[in-house]
């Protein structure tokens, strides 16, 4: 058990680690002014254009890495700053938000398979956590049976939402992906600017790798407590 909250010490200081470090390099190449002055709703339109996507519209959406494609309204959502910057970062976030459209459009498995997900993991990943808390009180206070299958079922919801933390990963890194190829094959960005825009999706990517690791490390730690709880 001392192994696995040194596991959990260790996620969690990666997790800090490459959040500061995502923001840092967001921060720092917004600074860079791209050489061909257009903004990130602009590039966004542009790849739109260039893959015969005409049914999906580029917004502004508040706060700061928010970021995302919508495939229900089918809705580029950018950033106030993406959307009107005219920067290294603003092209690579909104060419990455584009590559989910890309991906709805010519029916990308691993994206398809993530949106039907959507709908249970938005609340598996609420209700789990409690499930299993009930269910192991219930054990506690002397309702061994009840509260054993209360917990597995709180597990079985927990384990839908690490699921879903994996499938995510293909999604993300191949819209980066298409996004990298589309900027690098129209000469969108000079090589510089190209080489900024790749560092700042590698860091944007990993944040998925370390919340999928966390949420396998915390689906492992409830199994472990409430599966010893039987021996």
């Amino acid at each position: 058990m001392a192994d696995y909250y040194i596991l959990l010490i260790g996620i969690a200081i990666a997790s800090g680690i490459v959040s500061q470090r995502l923001k840092y390099k967001f921060n720092k190449y917004s600074k860079i002014r791209l050489a061909n002055g257009m903004s990130g709703a602009e590039i966004a339109q542009k790849m739109l254009d260039d893959h015969g996507i005409r049914d999906v519209k580029v917004i502004s959406t508040p706060g700061m890495l928010t970021d995302h494609y919508n495939p229900k309204n089918k809705t580029v959502n950018l950033s106030e700053g993406v959307y009107s910057q005219r920067s290294a970062s603003a092209a690579a976030v909104a060419a990455h938000e584009v590559g989910h459209a890309v991906q709805h459009a010519t029916a990308y498995s691993w994206l398809q398979m993530r949106s039907q997900m959507v709908p249970v993991v938005s609340v598996a990943s609420g209700l789990s956590t409690w499930i299993i808390f009930a269910g192991i009180v219930l054990m506690a206070s002397g309702g061994g049976q009840l509260g054993f299958l209360i917990s597995i079922i709180g597990l079985l919801l927990m384990a839908m939402a690490t699921a879903f933390s994996f499938v995510t990963l293909p999604v993300e890194y191949d819209a980066s992906k298409r996004a990298l190829l589309w900027l690098e094959k129209t000469n969108m960005l000079e090589q510089k600017e190209l080489t900024m825009a790749k560092d700042a999706l590698k860091w944007a990517a990993r944040t998925y790798v370390v919340a999928a690791l966390g949420a396998l490390a915390s689906l492992l730690y409830w199994a472990i407590q409430i599966l010893g709880s039987r021996d």
